[in-house]
């Protein structure tokens, strides 16, 4: 089979790969679409902890598939021939964090394209864990699959807003117009939010933002964002703020922006050399704010986001802007890194492809 395969920074090569075979209670999908995140530019640059000197891997765990082969004692209905969405994490099933649901916390987790050979290749194997822990889930044949590849970012973005509670009173500022905010923009209005604010410097993705359903979108470049949020809430503040991009000064001005009681996740990172912020503890105090922080998924996250695109309540289509083959993933991965594009997918299966 052809695969991607990272040999070190910036050294990724398009070789023949020796295709897996499926173990007793493992599988081998033919992979159909295999998308690129921030984490994947990451590994790129060599930068991935997961990925240390000397490390040579297949990348890529946002992953849809059909099933080509199942080993021995495979139950649950699987057969060949069908689509399944892969949720990429695995943990030990002891610790506190798998004990509680939160496999995405586990110190000792496995990941598809992470610790283990994952999606940029024709085929990828799916070790018993995955099955045993429910992370292989079937999905309509109609729906588009390089969208439900997409089912992994968005359940990180559930995930970042269920400690946020939005309800039908809330006003949501989402800082931040990447896929990941668009994403946000989705949920939000999901969670039926009364109007969502979204602040970005990109007049592209402000269009895009609008599209997904922004109330009102800001370029702070051009406009007062403070003065913006405050002309939007009578003076109040949102209620909810999402920080989708990993700025210092998106997370420090949050909670001035924020209403009397407000909720605030960072949901962006900071680079390990500056991860540190200033934050104005008498606005958290004195407003009462409550700040999360979330990272990655848990498998009852993928679950919620399937439900969510099965049932026809999001629809994450629009954000896949370049569609590739595997031949062309140096490619793929430079249209990413352009800033322009949302979503990135690769298209291993489908011969030229498209972009």
């Amino acid at each position: 089979m052809i695969a991607a395969v990272y040999y070190g920074p910036e050294d990724l090569r398009v070789e023949q790969r020796p295709t897996p075979e499926a173990g007793a209670g493992e599988m081998v999908l033919r992979v159909d679409y295999a998308s690129i995140c921030a984490t994947d530019l990451r590994i790129l640059r060599g930068a991935h902890r997961k990925y240390s000197p000397g490390t040579v891997r297949v990348p890529g765990h946002e992953v849809v598939g059909t099933i080509a082969e199942l080993g021995s004692g495979v139950s649950g209905g699987f057969h060949a021939g069908q689509r399944v969405f892969v949720a990429p994490n695995v943990g030990c099933g002891r610790c506190r964090p798998c004990q509680r649901g939160q496999n995405n916390l586990c110190a000792s987790y496995d990941a598809l394209g992470i610790t283990l050979d994952g999606a940029f290749a024709e085929f990828v194997r799916v070790p018993a864990a995955f099955l045993e822990q429910g992370n292989v889930m079937r999905f309509d044949e109609a729906l588009d699959g390089a969208a439900v590849a997409l089912a992994e970012p968005f359940a990180c973005v559930l995930r970042g807003q269920q400690g946020l509670r939005i309800g039908s009173e809330d006003v949501v500022l989402i800082l931040g117009a990447g896929p990941i905010g668009v994403m946000h923009v989705l949920a939000a209005r999901a969670a039926g939010a009364k109007k969502i604010l979204v602040s970005e410097q990109s007049p592209e993705r402000l269009r895009t933002a609008a599209a997904a359903g922004a109330d009102r979108v800001v370029n702070f470049r051009q406009e007062s964002l403070p003065d913006t949020v405050a002309g939007e809430t009578d003076g109040r503040g949102a209620d909810v703020i999402v920080v989708a991009a990993g700025v210092h000064q998106a997370m420090e001005e949050a909670p001035a922006l924020a209403a009397i009681g407000g909720r605030i996740n960072l949901f962006a990172g900071l680079p390990s050399s500056d991860p540190e912020i200033r934050l104005d503890a008498n606005l958290i105090h004195y407003k009462e704010l409550i700040v999360t922080g979330t990272t990655g998924c848990s498998t009852g996250d993928c679950r919620r986001s399937m439900e969510l695109i099965r049932a026809g309540k999001v629809d994450l289509g629009p954000l896949v802007s370049g569609r590739y083959p595997l031949d062309r993933a140096m490619e793929a991965f430079a249209a990413v890194r352009t800033g322009n594009a949302l979503k990135v997918v690769l298209h291993p299966s489908g011969g030229k492809g498209e972009s």
